[in-house]
């Protein structure tokens, strides 16, 4: 079940199973992205939910995911300095292409890194921070989290900000005001 549907259903998920079905719905916009060489919509769509569901699920995973990583196994730190590593890439080649036409071959090159970027970040998330991370959180307080984490995905920033902080509690200040400025952007564009 998607994050999204799991939302209109009041289905319930943990932490990491909220955070890989972003992976998976992102996977999905990717693939949409790429077969929409010829049709300007479907690629102009494909390219916002990219944008946003990226920004959206690396601010939840910085302001809650991270730090419960870090307290839970204090080990991992290097791993999860890593994902702070990979999430900025990922933010300033997003910076790169928000708001630019969706077919322009510039930005499909981009896109094409992008995708890369992510699927090799997505790997190390899945196959190394989140067994790290079960294995020492106790499954009621994986569902806790994976409940603040739906509801931060309501009041997260849509949009890329790569010079914002990335880590509390420089992010938990500035986050809203990033998600305010671009929920207006998005308004005022329609």
């Amino acid at each position: 079940m998607t994050t999204q549907s799991a939302a209109m259903t009041g289905a319930r998920a943990d932490a990491i199973e909220l955070l890989t079905s972003d992976h998976r719905e992102v996977e999905q916009f990717f693939r949409q992205y790429e077969a929409a060489a010829n049709d300007e919509g479907v690629a102009t769509h494909a390219a916002h939910e990219i944008i946003k569901g990226l920004s959206v699920h690396a601010a939840v995973e910085e302001q809650i995911l991270y730090p419960m990583m870090r307290k839970a196994d204090p080990q991992q730190s290097g791993l999860v300095d890593h994902s702070l590593e990979e999430h900025q890439e990922v933010k300033e080649l997003l910076a790169k292409v928000d708001g630019r036409p969706a077919n322009d071959p510039e930005v499909r090159q981009i896109f094409a890194q992008l995708k890369e970027s992510v699927e090799e970040h997505v790997k190390e998330e899945e196959g190394k921070l989140f067994p790290a991370l079960r294995s020492h959180i106790k499954p009621d307080q994986l569902m806790e989290a994976g409940e603040t984490m739906a509801k931060a995905k309501a009041s997260a920033p849509t949009h890329p900000h790569p010079n914002a902080p990335n880590t509390p509690p420089g992010n938990i200040v500035v986050g809203p005001f990033a998600a305010l400025a671009d929920r207006v952007r998005d308004f005022l564009r329609g």
